[in-house]
């Protein structure tokens, strides 16, 4: 991405450029994602692939501390859009109609020039800004997580399985039922502040603000769809991460794929400059 003067933050938000979407359109955007991940072949494996690696390591560093793994997939579902980066801009190059390679994805993620990495420009230090603010969100809720199920829950948890039988399956009190209401208020605007906002940010000359101002625009115009996909997002990972891991090499790059095309769906940004034209 290259540096090009925008409009003052602010000025791009004062209309509503969110679209209204039908409640099956998620559907659409995972087929979509598919399709996508079918063309691009190995180059949008190789992304779930890393994942599953990363997320092995994770497993085998952490052991059987369960409030360690339990941080380790609320970060991955809030870090998600920004691993996910390359992702859409390879769905980008599909819809350009140019050929999808590696060199995009060096391009993406180190500014590779000409052969060679130059330097990054503002655009990128804000995605990683904005990647460190989604961790340190994830990091909040496991610390807040832990603290309730501590003092709540009757006996100490610390393994999944203390989890499952004492505060899913539990007969008394409501402690998951308060558990799960907690998590929903706290992720609930971090999923409508991301929906959309990195993809834009790829794809348009936006400031991170804006973004996230218009983020917020499509939830609010789509909740129900908006949740429809939330709950795909979140079903379609938890089995990625149940099959062993290893269905991360599919899942990674599906949901990758369709985020751009939620993101063209929702918006119109046919008033935006390209942060990169064709």
């Amino acid at each position: 991405m290259h540096n090009s003067s925008a409009p003052p933050a602010g000025t791009l938000v004062q209309r509503n450029v969110a679209r209204s979407i039908g409640l099956t359109q998620p559907l659409q955007w995972l087929a979509l994602g598919w399709r996508d991940m079918l063309r691009c072949g190995w180059v949008s494996y190789l992304h779930g692939v890393v994942m599953a690696l990363i997320g092995l390591l994770m497993l085998v560093v952490i052991g059987n501390h369960f409030w360690f793994m339990a941080g380790a997939f609320s970060g991955f579902l809030l870090v998600a859009p920004i691993l996910a980066t390359s992702l859409y801009a390879l769905s980008r190059c599909i819809e350009f109609g140019d050929k999808p390679t590696f060199t995009l994805v060096l391009k993406t993620w180190l500014n590779w020039q000409d052969g060679r990495i130059t330097t990054w420009g503002d655009e990128h230090w804000s995605l990683v800004g904005f990647g460190f603010l989604l961790a340190a969100a994830g990091t909040a809720w496991v610390l807040i997580s832990a603290a309730l199920i501590t003092l709540v829950a009757p006996v100490p948890i610390i393994t999944p399985t203390d989890f499952v039988l004492q505060v899913i399956l539990a007969r008394n009190g409501m402690l998951f039922e308060l558990w799960l209401a907690l998590g929903g208020v706290l992720a609930a605007p971090i999923f409508a502040s991301t929906v959309v906002t990195v993809p834009l940010l790829l794809d348009r000359q936006v400031s991170v603000r804006d973004a996230v101002l218009m983020s917020w625009q499509v939830v609010l115009t789509n909740p129900a769809p908006l949740a429809v996909w939330g709950g795909l997002l979140m079903a379609v990972t938890l089995l990625g991460f149940g099959l062993a891991l290893v269905g991360l090499v599919l899942a990674v790059p599906l949901l990758g794929h369709a985020s751009w095309h939620a993101y063209r769906d929702c918006l119109d940004v046919s008033h935006l400059s390209q942060r990169e034209p064709r």
